[in-house]
């Protein structure tokens, strides 16, 4: 399986080189990583400071790496952190502006044998931390092999990962190397234990630390408040097609309400459509200068969901329908009802379980399920219980990263 995994990788190497004029994004792939040894050598001629290592897949994953990072700092202040992505699309909106605690922001190398090896020994790391699901395998095997502690964090197994199949022998090698492993869930500690892993520990999902500091703190923007002001205002959050389908009909019969729409993909024409269907009065974030009396407000920009939410009566988080559910602990943070569509792969995506079960979240299928929710959520204690039940659940989940540091300088100190 390892000369296997080992030609993929180098079959990767060409076949993005090949391609890299066919789309934007395998472009960037490809450009983003011509230069990232490069990028270390410098760093490293530059700093003295032993270095944490935090490997992400994209955007999702580094707001889970958030608090564990803060927390690091906070104990190890002489501490470099580099951080890596694998996405395009995750690099390029971080690398924008100075991340707090990041010392150094690169792309991960197709994970060849010889990058792997060539990457740990100039980076040589103290210690190396990987998010959720983004395992590559020579990277690990290769600290291993130098005695680098290795962690995972937020991690969240299911039956169905390769680990747990009867070819997956290499996979389950790759995931025993790591030190210690910190997980979402019990079900997940279960798993490990299956295939004889039990150096872990469930420390729950460092994305309830992230959200919660956000709403203690959102950004505020005066010009949506004014928006929003005398009426309830419903935030649909990272909205696809899918999802508008049925948003889009409950709109046109609810005009009591204020509506901010953040498309998923801020495409001009998306909005143009949405807002053709739409029969209240709407307007572009772009555009909220010349407010009148819109009821609609679309988000044609990156960066302010997180913070929309302060002003939502209602959440609405999109993706069920599609390629996956969007963070749905974000508008929870603020205390409200958080609605989501019938997910397709509930296993993924725990925290949508965990939320219903308090009470805080509902999952809508359809115009009429969705309907019947809302008229349900009318109810002033219904609603209220729901608010309640979305504060207990950030609230009784929060602690994450400090429980996870805790166990890494035991094998670190």
């Amino acid at each position: 399986m390892k000369l296997l995994y080992d030609f993929s990788m180098t079959l990767l190497s060409i076949l993005v080189k090949l391609l890299q004029n066919s789309r934007p994004k395998i472009r960037a792939f490809v450009e983003g990583r011509k230069n990232t040894f490069k990028e270390i050598q410098t760093f490293k001629e530059n700093t003295k400071n032993p270095v944490a290592w935090f490997h992400v897949a994209s955007l999702g994953e580094y707001e889970q790496a958030k608090p564990v990072i803060k927390q690091l700092k906070e104990k190890k202040p002489d501490l470099s952190i580099v951080l890596t992505f694998y996405s395009p699309s995750g690099y390029e909106n971080v690398k924008k502006k100075k991340q707090e605690h990041i010392d150094l922001i690169i792309y991960l190398p197709i994970d060849t044998a010889q990058n792997s090896e060539n990457f740990i020994n100039l980076l040589k790391p103290s210690m190396v931390f990987f998010v959720k699901y983004d395992l590559w395998a020579n990277y690990i095997l290769e600290a291993k092999k130098q005695g680098i502690p290795l962690f995972l964090f937020s991690a969240s197994m299911r039956e169905d990962q390769v680990y747990f199949q009867i070819f997956g022998g290499f996979f389950r090698k790759t995931l025993r190397a790591f030190d210690h492993v910190f997980t979402q869930n019990e079900r997940s500690i279960d798993l490990l234990r299956q295939i004889k892993i039990t150096n872990c520990t469930q420390t729950g999902d460092t994305r309830f630390d992230r959200v919660s500091e956000i709403s203690a703190d959102p950004k505020s923007y005066p010009e949506i408040e004014a928006f929003c002001k005398g009426s309830k205002t419903i935030v649909i959050g990272s909205a696809w097609e899918e999802d508008m389908k049925i948003w889009i009909p409950w709109i046109n019969l609810n005009s009591n309400y204020k509506f901010i729409i953040a498309p998923h993909d801020i495409h001009p024409d998306q909005i143009d459509l949405w807002a053709s269907q739409i029969e209240l009065p709407s307007i572009k974030y772009s555009s909220i200068s010349d407010l009148q009396n819109e009821s609609v407000l679309f988000i044609d920009n990156i960066g302010m969901l997180s913070s929309l939410y302060q002003y939502a009566y209602i959440a609405y988080v999109g993706g069920a329908f599609g390629k996956g559910l969007h963070n749905i602990l974000e508008p929870l943070a603020f205390k409200i009802p958080v609605l989501f569509g019938d997910l397709k792969k509930a296993k993924k995506f725990p925290e949508a379980k965990i939320s219903i079960d308090y009470g805080a979240s509902a999952a809508v299928a359809n115009f009429e399920d969705l309907k019947s929710t809302m008229e349900a959520l009318e109810d002033a204690t219904l609603y209220h219980s729901t608010c309640q039940a979305a504060e207990k659940l950030v609230k009784e989940n929060r602690g994450s990263a400090k429980k996870i540091i805790e166990v890494v300088l035991k094998y670190t100190a």
